[in-house]
């Protein structure tokens, strides 16, 4: 510990004795040791002194002409703890001074006083109080480190739980509203399942100081647990609590988490609610549970969004299914497909850790995924596909190289030429791919785009040799998409072509590798991304 005293002009000291000559003389012997020293010649003016003004060390003679010194001693102690009081007096007695020292004096010094013996005895008293005030501010550090997450820097569920409850007396007192949004990263299974929960840890640091830097003054941000946080908004309604959230959603998707180059894009869910709107969000474990629901309701509907908390979501299903009726079934229906869809997530949230592992294997591939998402679903846009095949074309986009896990490191980081066997190998792929998430219902609608998105339009192409309309529309998209992002990417046997060059190629290709109508619809959209 380091408990090195302050300077000497920084210690005050009082004297309190009804007798001005040894006032007088108290003052000059320590005035000459540097201190700065004040007195009062009363009960009165001792207990205004002490209340206006904390001091280090309160010297206070037991017999006063109106009153004891152990009323000072008392006096001293109730707004100022850590002041010191020492008593002296010249009829000390056993008694007085063990009275003295149960009431919290430091010292009982009889007179006449000794200056050297005063001197140490105010030395010991500063020595015990910097400790005192050390100890002091280690507790505070160690109540401050209780209500933070070490890991992030972030207050923690502790500190919201306590903060929530004085916020939401307040907010009653004075008819102001609370909002809360709920929020969990979607898919960091497959950040930690890919680069490990160490780099999961990093990301999920850099993800709370992003955080940190969009809250606004008065709100508060909290790491809730593992990966779900949540922000506190004082004094905002559920309208003013939704478009924050978006901005935060529509930032977090634009920011690149770029540690150790990985390049990491995340995607959240958020569940909001608000005090007074939303019912039963009346206590903290109220609010938090409305929150909480809300971001399930979130999730199930396919995540990176938010959604509100909703009366309806809050009772549950069991009060509608007791009445019976088409409108049981009806309901009963759509939760059973919520749940469907949330098992689904739960299910691609697994697979997508796979295709993570095939662009972390092959560098080349890195942002390969997500550019290509891009091109693919605006071209299905263009070409009138539904909303679910353009749904199932943004997960072919991701998992289309799925099947490269069963192709070995040699093959794949090759630098030469393949060797003809080495290319029946890679032509494996799709089939591979397909092999995998063939068991996800959810997912049938990708599997043909992934089986065939290596065929050609002249029915040159592999694995099935198919010509023409016979290739899904999708896979004749993803095609296009594919060939164009490995054009403009650099590989380990050749730097990236420029987006003219790689135009050129595309163009050529119309009608012999590539859908001509496909072609097109690439080309309108092309010149509007910076891809």
């Amino acid at each position: 510990m380091n408990n090195a005293l302050p300077p000497a002009k920084d210690i005050t000291i009082l004297v309190v004795d009804d007798n001005p000559k040894i006032c007088g003389t108290l003052i000059d012997i320590l005035s000459e040791e540097g201190y700065r020293v004040s007195k009062a010649e009363t009960l009165a003016a001792a207990k205004m002194k002490t209340k206006e003004q904390f001091h280090n060390i309160v010297l206070v003679d037991l017999k006063l002409k109106d009153g004891s010194g152990l009323e000072v001693l008392k006096a001293v102690k109730a707004p100022h703890p850590d002041t010191f009081v020492i008593i002296f007096t010249a009829f000390a007695s056993m008694d007085t001074a063990i009275t003295a020292l149960n009431e919290g004096a430091f010292a009982y010094l009889q007179k006449p006083l000794n200056p050297t013996e005063l001197k140490l005895t105010i030395q010991k008293a500063l020595q015990m109080q910097s400790l005192t005030f050390e100890n002091h501010s280690l507790l505070k550090q160690l109540q401050d480190l209780s209500l933070i997450d070490p890991h992030t820097g972030l207050y923690n569920y502790r500190y919201l739980k306590r903060l929530l409850d004085k916020e939401l007396s307040r907010s009653k007192r004075h008819a102001v509203p609370i909002s809360l949004i709920m929020m969990d990263i979607d898919y960091f299974k497959s950040i930690n399942d890919v680069y490990g929960h160490q780099y999961g840890d990093v990301i999920l640091k850099s993800f709370g100081q992003f955080l940190l830097k969009f809250v606004r003054g008065s709100d508060v941000v909290v790491r809730y647990g593992g990966e779900e946080f949540v922000f506190l908004l004082l004094d905002t309604d559920k309208a003013g609590a939704m478009v924050f959230g978006r901005r935060l959603l529509e930032k977090i998707n634009e920011k690149i988490f770029d540690e150790n180059g990985n390049k990491i894009n995340l995607k959240i869910s958020m569940g909001l609610a608000c005090f007074p709107e939303d019912p039963r969000t009346d206590t903290d474990d109220g609010i938090i549970d409305a929150a909480d629901r809300a971001l399930a309701l979130a999730k199930e509907e396919g995540g990176n969004r938010i959604c509100a908390a909703q009366e309806d979501y809050q009772k549950g299903i069991r009060p509608e299914l007791d009445k019976g009726g088409p409108e049981s079934v009806e309901k009963l229906k759509n939760k059973l497909s919520k749940m469907a869809q949330r098992i689904s997530h739960s299910l691609l949230e697994s697979i997508y850790a796979f295709s993570k592992t095939i662009e972390a294997r092959d560098s080349s591939t890195g942002d390969h995924s997500k550019k290509l998402i891009v091109l693919a679903t605006r071209m299905g846009q263009k070409l009138g596909l539904s909303p679910k095949e353009i749904e199932d074309l943004g997960h072919a986009a991701v998992l289309h190289d799925l099947g490269k896990v069963g192709i070995s490191d040699r093959i794949l980081h090759k630098k030469n030429k393949l060797s003809n066997g080495e290319y029946k190998e890679i032509q494996k792929h799709p089939q591979i791919g397909a092999e995998i998430i063939r068991p996800v219902h959810s997912l049938s609608g990708v599997i043909p785009i992934i089986l065939y998105h290596h065929e050609r339009y002249d029915g040159k192409g592999y694995c099935s040799g198919l010509k023409g309309d016979q290739i899904p529309m999708g896979a004749r998209i993803v095609a296009v998409a594919d060939v164009y992002q490995a054009l403009v990417s650099d590989r380990p046997y050749r730097k990236a072509y420029s987006k003219q060059e790689a135009l050129k190629i595309i163009k050529q290709g119309s009608g012999s590798q590539f859908d001509p109508q496909v072609v097109d619809a690439f080309i309108k959209i092309i010149k509007d991304l910076q891809l």
